[in-house]
């Protein structure tokens, strides 16, 4: 027995006992086997239950646990870690032919993975407000702007984040299948969820993959700047200002 046979049978209900396990004993170990694959499919699945609230809600209790079962079975754990668990999601989510009809819960998948991502991201110290207002015009469009490491940005052509509040806050459900871009934002201990206005999504992605605010103003898209900056600093997602060459 090797340990790609035994984790398959320890994943699967339907697969026999791998051959020769036998318990302290010397006996064959079937039912121990049994108990013990059960636990290990319930720990998984209670795992993705925490990590996936939205979802449980969006397709149900019980429709949920079966598919978290086909889950860990496709995709075994490959850290000890739990708050790792369920990366795949998405993916699965866009390929479980059950769930074809509900094009937005791949993204929803997404969101709510990037939650998890930034709580538990490090800790950072932001800048004052006033180390940013303090640059001329020349130097903020040099500047190369450091966001702190639990941001996240997640976008969608779906309204994620209606969908997101109407289940996690009880406000109303969406009436439209609109686009929605998120900004996630740790600004204390917990996490927070900001729908960002059309445009400003291009322009934090951009700055994130390490472009100077004069490039990321370049992609071209019309928002308010002075509005998503200061989104960023009030959700103190910005922890550096690296100036550049204003000239």
């Amino acid at each position: 027995m090797n340990q790609t046979e035994f984790r398959a049978a320890l994943l699967d209900p339907d697969r026999p006992v791998p051959a020769g396990l036998t318990d302290p004993q010397g006996r064959p170990a079937g039912r121990r086997f049994d108990v013990y694959r059960n636990n290990v499919t319930v720990s998984l699945t209670e795992a993705l239950r925490q990590a996936f609230p939205v979802i449980r809600k969006l397709v149900g209790d019980e429709f949920f646990t079966a598919m978290a079962r086909e889950h860990v079975r496709a995709h075994p754990p490959t850290s000890p870690l739990m708050m790792h668990y369920g990366r795949e999601m998405p993916a699965f989510l866009e390929n479980f032919p059950p769930v074809q009809h509900l094009g937005y819960l791949p993204d929803i998948a997404r969101l709510e993975l990037a939650l998890r991502e930034s709580y538990h991201a490090a800790d950072s110290a932001p800048v004052a407000a006033e180390a940013l207002q303090a640059l001329s015009p020349d130097a903020l469009m040099a500047a190369r702007l450091t966001l702190a490491p639990a941001l996240r940005l997640v976008r969608s052509r779906w309204p994620i984040h209606a969908i997101w509040s109407a289940n996690m806050r009880g406000t109303a459900a969406p009436k439209a299948a609109m686009a929605e871009d998120v900004l996630i934002a740790r600004p204390e201990y917990d996490p927070e969820l900001h729908r960002l206005p059309d445009g400003a999504a291009p322009f934090i992605a951009a700055l994130m993959g390490g472009a100077t605010v004069a490039e990321a103003l370049d992609l071209g898209a019309e928002f308010d700047l002075t509005a998503t900056l200061g989104l960023l600093l009030a959700t103190r997602a910005i922890t550096a200002i690296n100036p550049g060459d204003p000239t």
